[in-house]
């Protein structure tokens, strides 16, 4: 699958199990690490397992490789990482802290060429 198809399992896996305020963003140009991140907020611990739970199972019913699940014993934050796309599933207290998708969005810009 290519990264615009894993996008859109991962998107639909997060719906299905009410994910709010999902934001997709494309990071090709601020990384090589991955094209796209998303980020989803679950309004409990127990809704962030659950939607942690439907993206695997939906990952691994195509036979995608998840190369890594991260913060699930805390149900705070947990980051799966599907190489072309990285997934952030989140509280929103947590959320609001961290505040990825500014992060994230900003553009690269070119330094300026000292003058001199």
């Amino acid at each position: 699958m290519d990264s615009e198809e894993i996008k859109a399992l991962v998107t639909t896996a997060l719906l299905d199990i009410k994910g709010q305020e999902l934001v997709c963003l494309d990071i090709r140009q601020q990384t090589d690490l991955a094209d796209y991140m998303i980020v989803v907020s679950g309004g409990t611990g127990r809704q962030v397992k659950a939607l942690t739970d439907n993206v695997r199972q939906s990952a691994k019913k195509q036979g995608l490789d998840i190369i890594g699940v991260e913060g699930e014993d805390s149900q705070e934050w947990v980051l799966i990482d599907l190489a072309d796309v990285i997934v952030h599933i989140m509280l929103p207290k947590v959320r609001e802290f961290y505040d990825l998708e500014r992060l994230w969005s900003v553009t690269p810009t070119k330094p300026e060429e000292s003058k001199g």
